[in-house]
């Protein structure tokens, strides 16, 4: 009787999070990616640069970040240094 209420609560568990996963679309958003921003076919999952792509907005943003964060992700750092 035990075993049949676990795959009871299995089965619920599973459809609740289909429900939950279909909302979605089935894809999730990463944290650094802005919201609406695709990552698409992209496998390296890098988002633009600038705060226009960013998540939440940073307190301070001068032209040595911006250039920080075009290079990346390149090896070598930005010539502006």
């Amino acid at each position: 009787m035990g075993l049949l209420r676990l795959a009871a609560a299995g089965a619920v568990g599973y459809f609740i999070w289909n429900k939950f996963k279909a909302q979605d679309g089935g894809a999730t958003q990463h944290a650094a990616f802005a919201t609406g921003e695709q990552t698409g076919d992209n496998f390296a999952k890098v988002r633009t640069a600038g705060t226009e792509g960013m998540r939440s907005d940073p307190k301070s943003w001068d032209k040595v970040d911006q250039a920080a964060d075009e290079s990346f992700p390149a090896s070598d750092p930005p010539s502006t240094y």
